[in-house]
């Protein structure tokens, strides 16, 4: 951390964390916007679960009236945003409660705009390009991973030109976010382990991009702790409530240091992964992240020895120099203990993308503040070395 840089810290997302929370906290937390109408924004998978009962429970013992939109699909698109609100104007919705993961959380976002402000979605890609108030909105994370229900980001694909582009605004973060592990214990085992792998992901580019501070560093350092502790157990029995919490929690706190610091590299490349080959993202961040983090070791202050240490390698008598090589070989170890691929061809991509996905990646702000400056030929490479 380099204590002459300016930070600070802001979060209006108030969170609850407990078991069984939707039960006994999603009415009470609605009540305080005085909502008579909501539309809750999810996709089928948590519908064919069943962990929309407890949601729909809550807003009719509430007298809550509700519709819901399940049409959210993974790295969603402006198409599916604009169904979802054309719903909820449907039933003059005042608020929106948002279950599921990133998908889910960003098409909410995307919705709780254009309810209050139309117009074209991509009018609004950047910061703050929107007037008015979006509705209010409380997100129910289903996933360990993403960390939306924290962060003022929606990235949302325009199909047209395979492009994923993001919203970023304060006022898009939820006012409420319920974490109850009880929620995340029917997610298969891939899609755990590639959200576990996204959360860590999170963490780390929080942690050692150039607009890290001591406040991000705080979550962020915790965030590691929990998955390097957690992440393993949790793969292998998503019903262990220890496990499962300590990950919702791990996801939150990485969640809540990259909407403060941002991310890097790694983040600025999933993202064409996702449109053009609707890669799963934290598969994407996964695959990328050690190539990555051994580009980035030649700006490392000193910080990979943590990371090495915190997902459980011995760095005891190492210099930082010595260390930081641990650190990426933790990652890797951790993503093939769960099943991650290790390649990207692997999962579909062709060589041939990698040019227009490289320059589709240089137009994201997370590799300005990469620890290393980046030019277009780095990127390129860097697709390459994970092919």
């Amino acid at each position: 951390m380099n204590y002459s840089n300016r930070f600070g810290f802001y979060l209006p997302t108030k969170l609850v964390y407990e078991v069984g929370a939707i039960k006994s906290k999603l009415a009470g937390e609605l009540g305080q916007f005085k909502a008579s109408s909501v539309v809750i924004v999810t996709d089928k998978g948590v519908v064919g679960a069943g962990l929309l009962k407890d949601v729909e429970s809550a807003l009719e013992t509430a007298g809550i009236k509700y519709a819901i939109f399940d049409e959210v699909e993974p790295n969603p698109s402006t198409e599916t945003c604009y169904k979802g609100a054309e719903v909820a104007k449907s039933i003059g919705a005042e608020a929106i409660v948002t279950v599921g993961g990133g998908s889910p959380m960003d098409v909410a976002k995307a919705v709780a705009i254009l309810v209050t402000n139309g117009g074209d979605l991509d009018g609004y890609e950047g910061a703050d390009k929107f007037s008015n108030d979006p509705l209010p909105l409380i997100a129910i994370p289903t996933t360990a991973g993403t960390g939306s229900e924290v962060t003022p980001f929606a990235v949302i694909t325009i199909k047209a030109r395979n492009y994923k582009m993001t919203v970023l605004s304060n006022r898009i973060l939820p006012r409420v976010a319920i974490l109850d592990p009880l929620v995340i214990g029917t997610v298969p085992a891939p899609v755990a382990a590639a959200c576990g792998m996204d959360a860590l992901t999170h963490a780390i580019e929080a942690f050692i991009n150039q607009v890290a501070s001591p406040a991000t560093d705080a979550m962020a350092v915790e965030a590691m702790r929990l998955i390097g502790k957690y992440l393993r157990a949790y793969v292998a029995n998503r019903q262990n409530l220890e496990a499962a919490g300590g990950m919702l929690v791990a996801s939150n706190l990485a969640g809540i240091a990259f909407g403060i610091a941002r991310l890097g590299n790694c983040h600025a490349m999933a993202h064409p992964l996702g449109g053009f080959f609707n890669i799963a993202h934290g598969v994407a961040n996964a695959i990328l992240l050690p190539h990555i983090m051994e580009f980035n070791m030649l700006a490392d202050r000193g910080k990979f020895k943590r990371i090495a240490a915190l997902l459980g390698e011995d760095v005891s008598g190492l210099t930082d120099l010595e260390a930081a090589p641990l650190a990426v070989e933790a990652v890797k170890k951790l993503s093939k203990d769960i099943g991650i691929p290790a390649t990207l061809s692997e999962v579909g991509v062709k060589e041939e993308a990698i040019p227009q996905m490289s320059k589709d990646a240089m137009l994201s702000g997370n590799v300005k503040i990469n620890p290393r400056s980046t030019t277009l030929q780095d990127i390129e490479n860097l697709f390459k070395s994970a092919m």
